[in-house]
């Protein structure tokens, strides 16, 4: 069974927010305190943190599917929910975040390096906190938002000063395992090196890291073998070390052709042509390897390579490549941009920046207008639909932001259908305008009359002119003696 695993895709929920509570205080001559309903707490957030101890994403491998905890919901006595526990998954570092096309998302470079792959819902508020001069004891309370829901893809990318890059059986195990305290598997057949190992090497002052990358062989930019599992475990590598058979068995194969075929691996994959190379003929204890490593040198240096004849087994010029290595990792770090902290950009909104869009639609012959924002979305998910109140309160707040002026603008009639929200989750009503919010417009806790009758003062104001008209009328009939 593997026990490196460098892709995965992962399912992430963030905890739902709590609901608002809607509740009237009530002690010993007072049935009426007022409202208390407490807000709901908060769901928890999905957090991934890189973590030096961490080297693999096997765990996510084996449990694809992860849940933050959502927030408790208020309660009476002004008394709010709990918020919900973050789920903090880590990851190794290198970890890049991608979405489900490939779009990068995060790049997890550095230990504590963090990214919320899924935010939490809002909890609702309770009655307390939606209680005004005009409506003094509500009687609802808002709805917990839903937490996101995502689907991501993890990449690792192993984080390693320098990469040993060759084919098969070349020996690139036994160098890192002289070169470092690593310890990989070693056998003389092809592809024993299935996950990249890293390596730590200090030499004199300056300490590096060393990854040997499983072999590479023609085709492997595209697949073939087990090149393109691992070649992005290269593009963070600084310094490049061709790591050449100079006493291999197979007579198609020498030195010069297998640095060729690799270079062109490397380059169709893109992004390393920048990297510094550095060319190790190795096994150069064997007699046949020593005099082909004598051979091919020249040609090599001719190329613009600096060329190194090693043995691993013998630990024969291990200690000129390290510092070599050393030099060349420095420069790369010395060339290297400072960090600088992370700048804070403010981006305020337009002033004629409405915050929502209105377009016409025509679904099966009939009109419909959908309203697309960040707020009247977020509005009717936190609206409980069974309570007349808290709808109408709804209305009140959509037309305070401009919504139904918006609807007017765009042609909309009493009676047309209005959509709050994406085609696949909007919430669809009959766009009734003029609804103005007022205090006479409220009715018993919950209840709300512009959902069963014409509006209470226009009402009123109707049954005055008909008083009078009566009056008027009676006064004509009158005959005196």
């Amino acid at each position: 069974m593997t026990t490196f695993v460098d892709r995965v895709e992962l399912h992430v929920a963030a905890g739902n927010g709590g609901h608002g509570c809607a509740s009237v205080h009530r002690e010993k001559f007072k049935p009426l305190g007022g409202p208390d309903g407490g807000n709901g707490g908060r769901g928890g957030d999905v957090i991934l943190t890189v973590d030096q101890s961490v080297t693999t994403l096997l765990d996510y491998h084996h449990s694809p599917h992860r849940k933050a905890t959502g927030g408790k919901p208020g309660e009476g006595g002004n008394r709010s929910g709990k918020d919900g526990q973050d789920l903090v998954l880590p990851v190794p570092d290198g970890t890049v975040v991608l979405d489900k096309a490939g779009n990068v998302l995060a790049d997890l470079v550095g230990h504590g390096t963090s990214y919320v792959a899924a935010q939490g819902g809002r909890g609702g508020l309770g009655n307390a906190a939606l209680a005004s001069a005009r409506r003094k004891a509500p009687g609802f309370a808002l709805l917990g938002e839903p937490g996101d829901l995502q689907d991501i893809v993890l990449e690792l990318k192993t984080v390693a000063d320098v990469a040993l890059v060759g084919y098969p059986s070349a020996g690139k195990s036994s160098l890192i395992s002289v070169l470092s305290a690593a310890k990989p598997k070693i056998a003389d057949y092809p592809f024993t090196t299935l996950v990249p190992n890293l390596g730590v090497v200090t030499a004199g002052s300056t300490v590096y890291t060393i990854a040997d990358v499983p072999g590479l062989i023609p085709g492997a930019s595209q697949g073939k073998g087990l090149g393109l599992e691992f070649l992005r475990h290269v593009e963070r590598c600084s310094v490049l070390v061709h790591v050449l058979d100079t006493a291999t068995l197979e007579s198609d194969r020498d030195p010069v052709s297998d640095l060729d075929i690799i270079e062109t691996e490397l380059r169709e994959y893109g992004g390393l042509d920048n990297r510094p190379r550095i060319v190790v003929l190795n096994k150069i204890d064997v007699p046949d390897g020593k005099d082909l490593a004598e051979m091919v040198r020249p040609d090599l240096e001719a190329r613009g390579y600096r060329v190194f004849e090693v043995s691993a087994v013998a630990h024969m010029g291990l200690k000129e490549l390290s510092f070599a290595l050393a030099e060349l990792v420095g420069k790369a770090r010395a060339a290297k941009p400072k960090e600088e902290a992370t700048r804070i950009v403010i981006r305020p909104k337009a002033v004629d920046d409405t915050g929502f869009t209105v377009t016409h639609e025509e679904v099966g012959g009939e009109p419909l207008f959908r309203v697309r924002g960040e707020k009247p979305e977020r509005w009717v998910r936190q609206t409980d639909f069974n309570n007349d109140e808290a709808v109408g309160y709804l209305a009140d707040r959509l037309n305070r932001l401009g919504v139904e002026e918006e609807l007017m603008k765009a042609g909309a009639r009493s009676g047309d259908g209005v959509a709050i929200g994406p085609e696949e989750n909007a919430v669809v009503f009959d766009w009734e305008p003029t609804m103005m919010s007022g205090a006479e417009m409220l009715g018993r806790r919950g209840e709300d009359h512009r959902f069963e009758a014409p509006r209470p003062a226009a009402q009123r104001r109707r049954d005055k002119e008909a008083e009078r008209d009566e009056s008027l009328r009676e006064y004509d009939d009158f005959e005196p003696f």
